[in-house]
C-alpha cells in the first residue's frame, strides 16, 4: 500500500496549538509593557491615594524677644491626635468618645474622617490634659504626632501687639501676621502608607526649617507697668477703651504699647474680634486741646508771637465767621504760656489767625500729622488731615484747638517726642530686628530711622517751658512726679456718635500726652480713655495714669532725680490735690453754635438768677480756678531748708492771702493740707511781667477748721539765669560756666534771645538755649 502525502493531522494540531500560545504570550508580553510602561504613572498614582497620604508638618516659627532677650511668643512641641479610619472597629463611637473631650462637632470630624480613609486629625496641637484623656481611652486606630505649638507665655502682655496665629501656624494679626512669612519658616512633609494588612507606616520626608527670631523695642517690664495701671484706670473710669503709648523721644523706639480690652492669645476660642483692634494705630480721634502744641509751636517758630505775649481772650468767647466759640471758662488776659496751661481755646484761635492756613497746614503735615509713621504693625491709619483748599472759613479755628483733625495714639506720640528731642522728629519703631534662629538668643542693636528737623532747639526749649507750666500751675497738675520734671498737654475731644448723627454730650475722648525728665527726656507717654464715665477731661482721668506710668518707669530706668523730694509726702500731695472742676478744658461745644443761637442763650441765661455766675463775678474769677501751690518745686541741686508745722487734729492756724494778678486774675492760696510746708519754690518757666503777683496784703487772721494745714507761698529758689544778650559765644560760655548752667548755642556772632529769661529761677545743670545772630 503506497505511502500516503498529507500531513500528520496531530503534527497540524500541535503546529496550530503552539502558534496559539505563541499569539497569546504576544498579547500578554504586549499588554504587561502597556500596562508596566504606558499606564505606569496612572497606576502608581492609584496606588499612593489608596495606601499613602503626605502631610505637611509645621516648621517652628521663629521667637519673639522684647529688647532684653526675654520670650514674648514662642513655639513648644506638643502632641496631635490623628486617626486611621481603617484600623478603626467602630468609626463613630470613636469619633463620638473623642469629641466629648476636644468639644469639636462629631459630625464635622465623622464626614472628614470618611472622606479620608487613611488619616485625618481629631485634636489637633492640644493641651496636655485633652492628650492625656484621650490617651487613657486607648482607642484601637488613634495615634499621636508631635507638632509646635505657638505659646504666649506671658498671656495678655502686649497680645494686640504681637497677635496670635491659627491651628495652622498662620499669623492671624498683630507681629505674627505682619511678619509671617519670616517667622514661619518652610514646612516639613510627613507620608503616612498602609500595606495590604491595613497596617500603617509613618516616615517623614522632609523635615521642617525653622523661622526667623524677631526681637522688639518693648521692655516686658515696662510693658506691664503700663497694662497695670491702664487696666486700673479703666476699671476706675469704667472707659469703653483704653491705649497708652511709652517710647524714647530720642530714637523712636516704642517701650510699651498697651490696649484695653485685650485678649489671651493662648485661649484662641476665647477670642473677641473686637479686642484684637490695636487702638493705637488703627483709632481716628479728634485730638482736642493736645493739638494745641502743633498750634502754639508753628507760631513761635514763624515768631508770629512769644511765650511772654500777652493775648486777650474775651472772657472765653470769640466769633469766627458768625459762629461763637467758647473756653471751658472765662479768661481775660493770657500770655501765650497761660494759653498753654489753662488750654484756652480762644488764645489758641488768635494765634492760628497769625499763622495763617497755609502756614499752619504746613507745620500739621511737618509733625507727621496725615500719614502714616511707619511703625511696623498692621492696619495703621493715615489719621485726617484735610488740605487747605478743602478747609472751610472757620477750619482753621477748630484746627487750632483740636478738632476738625484726626490722630492716632501713635501720631500724638510721635509729636510729643518731637518737642521732647529739641524740634527733631524720628519715626516711631516697634522692631528692633530679626535673626536666623539657628543662631539663638542674641543682643540686637537698634539703628533708628534718620529723624527730620520740625522745630528749633529754641522753639523746642519754649515748647518745653510752656508744658511744664501746665503740669505746675494748669490743666495737667495730677501729673506731677515725685523727684522729677515732668511737662505734657491734657485734651478733651467730644466723640462723634453715629446712632444720631452728631457730637455726643456725654462721650470723650480724655487724653494726656507728655514727657520727664525736661532737661534730659528719658520717656515720652500719652494715654488716652475713651467715654469715660462721669469724670472725663483730660487731666481728670488721663494725667494720674500719666503720673503713675511716669514714676514708676523713671525709677525702674535708675534715672537720676532731678529736683529734691520734699521732706513730707502730704505736701505733694497736697499739690495734686485740685478740684477736678479746675482741670476742666474743653470747650462746652464743638465748634460753638451759630451766633444767632449764641446770642439768644446767652440772654436767657442772664434773665434766670440761678443761671450762673454774672458778668461782673466771672470779670473776677482766676483764669486758673485754683490755687497755685503746684509750681513749689524745690531744685535737687541746692540744699534746701523746710519749715515743719507741727500741729494736733486740735491745732488752730490761720494764713490767707488774696493775690490779684495784673491781668485781672486772682488767687486763693489757703489750701488744707498735711503736717509740713515746702521752704522754696523753684520754676523752669518763665513768667511776664503780666504774671508776676503783687505783694499781698496781711488779712485778718482766720480760724482754720482743725486738723488742716496751711500751705504758705514763699520766695522762689534756684539758680537765676544771667542775661546772655550782647555776648559773644565765649563770654556766654563763661557766664553759664559760672553759674552752673548748660549753655546750647544756636547760630554764631552775639547773643540775641535767649530761653529761659532773665531773671528766670531754674534747677543747677539746667539748659539754657541762646540764639546767636550778627
Amino acid at each position: 500500500m503506497p505511502a500516503s502525502n498529507s500531513p500528520n493531522p496531530t503534527k497540524r494540531r500541535l503546529y496550530l496549538l503552539a502558534g496559539f500560545f505563541c499569539l497569546w504570550l504576544v498579547v500578554i508580553c504586549l499588554r504587561l509593557v502597556y500596562l508596566q510602561v504606558f499606564c505606569y504613572g496612572d497606576f502608581e498614582r492609584r496606588a499612593q491615594h489608596q495606601q499613602q497620604r503626605s502631610f505637611e508638618l509645621s516648621p517652628r516659627r521663629g521667637i519673639i524677644y522684647d529688647r532684653a532677650g526675654h520670650e514674648l511668643a514662642m513655639s513648644i512641641q506638643v502632641d496631635s491626635a490623628f486617626l486611621v479610619p481603617t484600623e478603626t472597629p467602630d468609626l463613630a463611637n470613636t469619633v463620638s468618645l473623642i469629641t466629648r473631650i476636644t468639644k469639636d462637632d462629631s459630625r464635622v470630624v465623622s464626614a472628614d474622617c470618611k472622606a479620608h480613609k487613611t488619616f485625618c486629625w481629631v485634636a489637633r496641637k492640644a493641651d496636655a490634659e485633652t492628650v492625656e484623656r484621650i490617651r487613657a481611652l486607648n482607642l484601637q486606630g488613634v495615634h499621636f504626632q508631635k507638632e509646635p505649638k505657638r505659646f504666649y507665655p506671658k498671656r495678655e502682655l502686649a497680645a494686640q501687639v504681637l497677635g496670635y496665629v491659627g491651628t495652622d501656624d498662620q499669623g492671624l494679626s498683630g507681629l505674627e501676621r505682619e511678619f509671617n512669612d519670616r517667622l514661619q519658616g518652610k514646612p516639613g512633609k510627613l507620608m503616612i502608607s498602609v500595606d495590604a494588612r491595613k497596617r500603617w507606616f509613618a516616615s517623614v520626608e522632609k523635615e521642617s526649617e525653622p523661622g526667623e527670631n524677631l526681637f522688639l523695642t518693648i521692655d516686658q517690664n515696662i510693658q506691664y507697668i503700663a497694662e497695670r495701671e491702664l487696666e486700673r484706670a479703666m476699671d476706675e473710669t469704667k472707659a469703653i477703651a483704653g491705649t497708652v503709648v511709652v517710647m524714647n523721644p530720642h530714637t523712636g523706639e516704642v517701650l510699651a504699647l498697651t490696649n484695653r480690652p485685650t485678649f489671651n492669645p493662648n485661649n484662641k476660642k476665647e477670642i473677641r474680634p473686637e479686642t484684637l483692634k490695636n487702638h493705637a494705630v488703627s483709632d481716628v480721634y479728634e485730638p482736642g486741646s493736645t493739638f494745641k502744641v502743633v498750634t502754639v509751636s508753628a507760631g513761635l517758630e514763624e515768631k508770629v508771637t512769644r511765650p511772654d505775649e500777652v493775648f486777650d481772650c474775651q472772657m472765653g468767647s470769640i466769633v469766627i465767621n458768625g459762629t461763637r466759640i467758647h473756653d471751658s471758662k472765662p479768661h481775660g488776659l493770657l500770655t501765650v504760656s497761660d494759653i498753654i496751661a489753662e488750654s484756652s481755646d480762644v488764645g489758641a484761635i488768635k494765634v492760628a489767625m497769625r499763622l495763617g492756613n497755609d502756614r499752619f497746614y504746613k507745620y500739621i503735615r511737618a509733625f507727621g500729622f496725615g500719614q502714616q509713621t511707619g511703625i511696623e504693625l498692621p492696619g495703621e491709619t493715615r489719621g485726617l488731615a484735610k488740605p487747605v483748599e478743602r478747609w472751610s472759613k472757620i477750619s482753621f479755628a477748630s484746627i487750632s484747638m483740636g478738632q476738625e483733625v484726626g490722630v492716632s495714639a501713635v501720631q500724638l506720640g510721635s509729636l510729643i517726642s518731637t518737642i521732647a528731642n529739641d524740634g527733631v522728629r524720628v519715626p516711631p519703631r516697634i522692631v528692633a530686628g530679626t535673626v536666623a534662629s539657628t543662631t539663638g538668643p542674641q543682643a540686637v542693636a537698634f539703628h533708628p530711622v534718620d529723624g527730620t528737623r520740625v522745630i528749633s532747639p529754641l522753639t523746642a526749649a519754649q515748647m518745653k517751658q510752656m508744658l511744664q507750666g501746665v503740669v505746675i500751675h494748669g490743666t495737667g497738675r495730677k501729673a506731677l512726679l515725685e523727684g522729677y520734671t515732668s511737662a505734657g498737654k491734657t485734651g478733651t475731644a467730644q466723640k462723634f456718635d453715629p446712632s444720631i448723627g452728631k457730637y455726643s454730650k456725654t462721650k470723650y475722648y480724655g487724653s494726656f500726652a507728655g514727657f520727664a525728665p525736661i532737661n534730659n527726656p528719658q520717656i515720652a507717654v500719652v494715654v488716652v480713655l475713651d467715654s469715660a464715665v462721669g469724670l472725663h477731661q483730660g487731666g481728670q482721668v488721663a494725667a494720674p495714669v500719666f503720673q503713675r506710668i511716669v514714676q514708676q518707669v523713671l525709677e525702674y530706668q535708675h534715672v537720676p532725680h532731678d529736683v529734691e523730694l520734699p521732706a513730707s509726702r502730704p505736701v505733694l500731695m497736697a499739690r495734686r490735690n485740685v478740684t477736678d472742676s479746675n482741670l476742666d478744658e474743653s470747650s462746652p461745644d464743638h465748634l460753638g453754635e451759630s451766633l444767632d443761637i449764641a446770642e439768644a442763650e446767652a440772654s436767657a441765661t442772664s434773665l434766670n438768677p440761678s443761671g450762673g455766675m454774672s458778668t461782673s463775678a466771672s470779670a473776677n474769677r482766676t483764669s486758673s480756678g485754683s490755687p497755685t501751690i503746684a509750681s513749689q518745686i524745690i531744685p535737687a541741686s541746692q540744699a534746701q531748708r523746710e519749715r515743719a508745722v507741727q500741729g494736733s487734729a486740735s491745732a488752730t492756724m490761720s494764713a490767707a492771702t488774696n493775690s490779684t494778678m495784673s491781668n485781672g486774675k486772682g488767687t486763693a492760696s489757703a489750701m488744707p493740707s498735711g503736717a509740713s510746708i515746702d521752704a522754696a519754690l523753684a520754676t523752669e518757666g518763665r513768667r511776664s511781667d503780666a504774671q508776676k503777683p503783687s505783694q499781698p496784703a496781711p488779712s485778718a487772721p482766720q480760724k482754720v477748721s482743725p486738723g488742716t494745714t496751711v500751705v504758705l507761698a514763699v520766695e522762689e529758689g534756684g539758680i537765676e539765669v544771667p542775661s546772655f544778650i550782647g555776648k559773644n559765644l565765649r563770654n556766654a560760655l563763661e557766664v553759664a560756666q559760672d553759674a552752673g548752667l548748660d549753655l546750647a548755642a544756636v547760630g554764631s556772632g552775639v547773643a540775641r534771645e535767649q530761653t529761659p529769661a532773665p531773671g528766670a529761677h531754674v534747677v543747677a545743670g539746667a539748659r539754657v538755649v541762646v540764639r546767636f545772630g550778627r
